[in-house]
């Protein structure tokens, strides 16, 4: 089933503003909350669907990219994809958009704090993300490609398995929450009274407290080091194109969500070939004699050589059109095509009896210019060749 447009899950046109959108965002997200649905599976569905619309819309980038190429900008590929919301859970959701609401939002209107839908107080603090370039060769781009990457970054401590304390014995409930991870307050208004719920400033929502830090880590759970993540590279990306790989980017503080892997596509120049697009073009230069009786020749592709025939009569200037030679459409059957633009070589310097002979064909009637109407002018095969 094809995937609804982001805007219209919002219910905003494409020049909203970043403030309408978050609005929107709010509004969609109160309306299909799971807490006011409760074991309403299409409504769980729509929350998701408009989190992974706001996912994409909040972030310039991401929202560049989808204006762009639209959902194949932006969708998902095993464990990466151009954006990544499809694969967000209800904890996700929850970690990273409840700022939208406000902090007393869940608290106030559904009881549950700065809790997900399990109930579950939100653990240390969400770790960053991170950008890396990865740059692809044409033939990594035209067929996908896996790539295994050294990454430097926070991982999770292994000495205290990322909870920060010296050992279980070190960590201890909260005694300003109770180990609610929340602090309540009740104000006597002309109203009656009013009751408020905030994140407790002491463990700051986590509902305990470490009395004694780990030593390798000095209690921040994580520690600066390196790891190799794989990265599944669909056929067909573009230079630009940034691929979201959720989890995978800096540890999280005790315990903290990790952050996510943006990747930023780069092209590695190849020697004879250049992309336009989909489509791929290749500068051919002939002699003139190959030119008047035709030939066969061997072009480079992005997949290899290919032999072409070369007609008799050829004009410099032809373009040549391999179809289905090109570059493949991220996430879709359409391919491009390979056009190489015949030029005829002129020599530049000649003997004198090389001179001879060609001033003797010059005064020949079949080498005066006689283009045929039915030839194609200049500007016709520039506009032909990116059709």
């Amino acid at each position: 089933m094809s995937k609804r447009d982001f805007y219209e899950i919002l219910g905003v046109s494409k020049s909203a503003s970043a403030d309408e959108i978050k609005k929107a965002y709010r509004k969609v997200a109160m309306q299909y909350h799971p807490d006011r649905n409760p074991g309403d599976k299409a409504a769980e569905e729509k929350f998701k669907e408009a989190a992974e619309a706001y996912e994409i819309l909040s972030d310039a980038d991401k929202r560049a990219q989808y204006d762009r190429y639209g959902h194949a900008g932006v969708g998902n590929n095993g464990r990466g994809g151009f954006g990544g919301g499809g694969g967000m859970n209800m904890e996700d959701i929850f970690s990273q958009f409840g700022d939208v609401f406000g902090e007393d939002f869940f608290g106030n209107i559904f009881g549950g704090g700065q809790r997900g839908r399990s109930g579950q107080r939100s653990r240390g603090t969400r770790g960053s993300n991170l950008r890396v370039k990865l740059k692809l060769t044409y033939e990594e781009i035209a067929k996908g490609v896996t790539k295994n990457i050294k990454v430097k970054k926070y991982v999770s401590c292994n000495t205290c398995g990322g909870s920060g304390a010296k050992d279980k014995g070190s960590v201890q409930t909260c005694g300003t929450c109770g180990g609610s991870g929340q602090v309540r307050k009740v104000t006597n208004t002309f109203l009656g009274q009013m009751q408020t719920v905030t994140t407790c400033p002491t463990c700051n929502g986590e509902g305990s407290t470490v009395t004694a830090k780990c030593g390798s880590c000095k209690g921040e759970g994580r520690v600066y080091g390196e790891e190799t993540v794989s990265i599944d590279i669909p056929a067909g990306v573009q230079e630009g194109m940034q691929m979201n790989v959720s989890g995978r980017g800096n540890a999280g503080e005790r315990g903290g969500s990790p952050g996510d892997l943006i990747v930023l596509i780069e092209e590695e120049a190849h020697k004879e070939l250049h992309r336009d697009g989909l489509n791929v073009a290749y500068d051919l230069h002939i002699t003139f004699s190959d030119a008047v009786f035709g030939t066969q020749v061997e072009v480079p592709t992005i997949d290899g050589k290919a032999k072409i025939k070369i007609p008799a009569g050829t004009q410099s200037g032809k373009i040549l059109r391999l179809k289905g030679k090109g570059f493949p459409a991220v996430n879709s059957y359409q391919k491009g095509d390979q056009l190489i633009h015949v030029n005829i070589w002129t020599p530049q310097h000649v003997s004198s009896e090389e001179k001879a002979m060609l001033e003797k064909l010059g005064t020949s009637p079949n080498f005066k210019p006689q283009p045929d109407k039915s030839d194609k002018s200049f500007f016709d095969k520039i506009k032909e060749m990116f059709s």
